[in-house]
């Protein structure tokens, strides 16, 4: 049986130069630039596209100076890692990959991690706690949404968080793996199999796409 274009959303996490080479002094993944195009074609197959953004104060309690002070416990009950400034907004980093739509061209879209002391890493809820919900799990049921297909940056923390609260909430999840990259290989590999054994689809071609997305 065929699914409905109607019931499939495509999910852009995060797609930031922030989180590129573009932005060498913030938190470049490698090949991070190169994936709008994978992206876009994931929107080709879905009825309804959806995106995040991160967008942090610089002065954040979680803010390190030095990549060297990165990934350490803060203590704080809802941002648990420490992390340089990142996509501030206002600075390219904060923008989207550029081959993307702008925000508005969006059917539904995300800010998170705006408050000083909130650093979510899923774009499903504010916090680290899955409480305050951003709207887009109702969203996506109101729409009749049963699958989504996920991609963006970066796939060891917030894409890969997005899709276990997708998958959580009863959605249908396919990851395009070709529309992701990881900040390490070893993260990016720990994902996958985490997302696998939650019970995520993963394509690794635009073919495998086409067919995991209606079938």
């Amino acid at each position: 049986m065929t699914l409905a274009k109607s019931a499939l959303a495509s999910f852009d996490v995060d797609a930031q130069k922030s989180f590129t080479p573009l932005c060498p002094d913030e938190l470049p993944v490698a090949g991070g630039d190169q994936i709008g195009a994978e992206l876009n074609y994931m929107a080709s197959l879905a009825g309804h596209r959806v995106g995040s953004k991160d967008a942090h104060t610089p002065h954040a309690l979680w803010v390190v100076t030095q990549p060297s002070q990165m990934l350490k416990a803060t203590g704080l009950e809802h941002a648990d890692l420490t992390w340089v400034a990142h996509c501030v907004p206002g600075t390219e980093g904060f923008t989207l990959l550029d081959e993307l739509p702008t925000p508005y061209d969006y059917d539904y879209f995300i800010w998170k991690g705006v408050e000083p002391d909130l650093h979510p890493y899923g774009a499903c809820y504010h916090d680290l706690h899955d409480k305050l919900s951003t709207g887009v799990i109702e969203y996506l049921k109101a729409q009749g949404v049963s699958r989504v297909l996920v991609g963006g940056l970066a796939l060891d923390y917030c894409v890969k968080t997005t899709a276990l609260q997708l998958l959580k909430a009863g959605f249908e999840v396919v990851l395009h793996l070709p529309a992701c990259r990881g900040i390490s290989e070893e993260g990016g590999v720990e994902a996958v199999s985490a997302l696998l054994k939650a019970g995520a689809g993963i394509s690794r071609t635009r073919e495998e796409l086409a067919t995991m997305a209606t079938r």
